[in-house]
């Protein structure tokens, strides 16, 4: 079983832990082997725009959930197919919260939580409340459920959630993956059963939930808000989804912050000769793998510089503690009954909870009751199995708990149609490959893009680049230094692709900047939205406080 209950959300993975809100800000399983034809990209930016689709009328209500309070829903049709525009169409779930100060109102802001098949309309009325408060006075701040994912015309692989839960039950990517032969075997033929149930039941809405058609079902709320041009937030993989919004319609672009960015050639892209021949998987192509392991490497050595108040972990120094970490996961491979938690699940929930800093010091607790049971167990053949309590959740998490979760077959949906990954042999093979190359957290980064591995259907319509169209204003992009998640690298990436961008480096840890509260990057995001100012070029921001701090997320006095 996984070390905790609550689930935590890498980019590309369907878990969800809503106490990371500001992480959500900015923000797979599963994805299939898909040539990347420049006939597709043609496709892509040929089909049509705002300009010749029918623009949808939202009728705004007061929303009925207690939750969204405040708040305004809609409804919007769009064409499942825009190279039929007048075709058959879908529904798009929006919400809205109103500019407080409507005098001076600029327009609306939208924002894209990551995932991809993150609820816009569930994370909104979340994080809200800790967004800049000059951004909520000046603009309406709207989200959306894009096509395929939850309040929107969805992918259902099995009659509800719940269903899928219970089909997936202990091979949910991200939370566990398969540790051996045997397990690899089981979770390969799991997954293929269930990429077929989805294709059977979504056979026609599976080829039309690209990016591509998100971005013009974006580029049609844009107009139906009644604004010239787009002004757009986008973490995780929002990067990816607002860089295809800037190249598709680099004349609508008012402002796009990119928080956590992909590498879009490397997410869309085999990048065969890059890899000395090697098909990787999406997160091995973007390196996700390398970058957790060298965040895990700077979480055991803070850990280990601190005391045990701080850090229960803590082996007195940074070498100590990562030689702790090791003979921990040692001990749960050699000695799996040793406690009821597994190797993998221990792994995930390590490499889940360092996009978080503010959860550095919860995962120390967990690891160092796992290290106390698991060693008092060698005293005690007859020692009764362990399992932690789940951490008792914040009282966001509580709020949230009522919230639509990801569906794996929903971020399948996306995730497979667009990026290339290898079939079932492939993942076999990289198993070995990923662990040698990022130790235990490389197989579970791996494994998260296991429902790709079986998927049938492809894109419709898929951009693929080109990347470097002139936009009528820059973009800006912002990188951490430390995100396990989508490296630093990509948001250089990104900054080197795009035709106008400007990079604002974050030296900090976490995935996007919210993860690491930094009052010099709110600035620059607020200067940038509201006045289209960017900071100057090379500039590189501290963050509010260190891992560990006992007022860590809290503003400074």
């Amino acid at each position: 079983m996984p070390l905790r209950e609550l689930r935590t959300k890498p980019w590309g993975t369907m878990a969800s832990r809503q106490n990371r809100l500001r992480i959500l800000i900015s923000a797979a399983v599963a994805l299939a082997a898909l040539a990347v034809a420049p006939a597709l990209a043609a496709s892509a930016a040929s089909a049509p725009s705002a300009a010749t689709v029918a623009v949808p009328r939202l009728v705004w209500r007061r929303c009925a959930s207690p939750e969204e309070r405040g708040f305004q829903c809609a409804t919007a049709r769009v064409p499942l197919d825009y190279s039929h525009p007048r075709g058959p169409t879908i529904q798009l779930a929006v919400i809205r919260h109103r500019a407080s100060d409507r005098a001076h109102r600029i327009g609306t802001l939208f924002f894209n939580p990551g995932g991809p098949g993150t609820s816009g309309t569930a994370t909104l009325p979340l994080i809200l409340k800790i967004l800049p408060a000059a951004l909520q006075a000046r603009f309406d701040i709207a989200s959306w459920d894009p096509r395929g994912v939850g309040a929107s015309t969805a992918v259902k692989c099995l009659p509800t959630a719940q269903d899928e839960m219970r089909f997936l039950h202990g091979m949910i990517a991200g939370e566990s993956f398969p540790v051996g032969r045997a397990e690899v075997n089981r979770w390969l033929a799991r997954y293929r059963v269930f990429d077929r149930l989805c294709a059977a039941r979504n056979r026609h809405l599976l080829r039309h939930v690209s990016t591509a058609d998100t971005v013009r079902d974006l580029d049609l709320l844009r107009v139906a808000v009644g604004d010239r041009r787009l002004t757009y937030f986008g973490g995780s993989y929002g990067t990816f989804l607002g860089a295809t919004y800037a190249n598709l319609f680099p004349g609508r672009v008012r402002a796009l912050v990119l928080d956590g960015n992909l590498n879009p050639i490397a997410y869309v892209s085999r990048q065969l000769r890059a890899n000395r021949g090697r098909f990787l998987s999406t997160n091995l192509r973007v390196r996700a793998d390398q970058s957790s392991a060298r965040v895990l490497n700077a979480f055991l050595a803070l850990c280990g510089r601190i005391d045990t108040a701080r850090c229960a972990f803590s082996a007195g120094s940074a070498a100590a503690t990562r030689a702790k970490y090791a003979a921990l996961l040692r001990r749960l491979r050699t000695h799996p009954q040793s406690a009821k938690v597994t190797y993998a699940g221990v792994v995930a929930d390590t490499g889940s909870a360092l996009a978080s800093p503010a959860d550095w010091p919860d995962l120390a607790k967990r690891l160092q009751q796992v290290w106390t049971i698991a060693h008092e167990s060698r005293a005690s053949a007859a020692a009764e199995p362990f399992s932690l309590p789940a951490p008792a959740p914040s009282p966001i998490t509580a709020s949230a708990a009522s919230s639509p979760s990801q569906s794996t077959g929903q971020v399948s949906a996306i995730l497979c149609s667009e990026s290339p990954n290898p079939g079932p042999a492939g993942f076999r093979s990289l198993d070995r490959f990923a662990y040698k190359r990022s130790g235990p957290l490389g197989p579970w980064w791996l494994w998260i893009n296991v429902g790709c591995a079986s998927w049938s259907a492809s894109a419709a319509d898929r951009y693929a680049g080109p990347w470097n169209r002139r936009t009528a204003n820059p973009v800006l992009v912002i990188g951490n230094t430390y995100d396990p998640t989508t490296p630093y690298q990509g948001a250089v990436a990104m900054t080197r692709e795009l035709a106008r961008a400007r990079l604002l480096t974050l030296d900090g840890y976490g995935h996007t900047s919210g993860a690491d509260p930094s009052a010099c990057v709110r600035r620059a995001e607020v200067a940038y939205l509201v006045d289209l100012r960017l900071p100057p070029r090379g500039t590189v921001c501290q963050p509010d406080r260190a891992p560990f701090d006992p007022h860590f997320g809290q503003p400074l006095p």
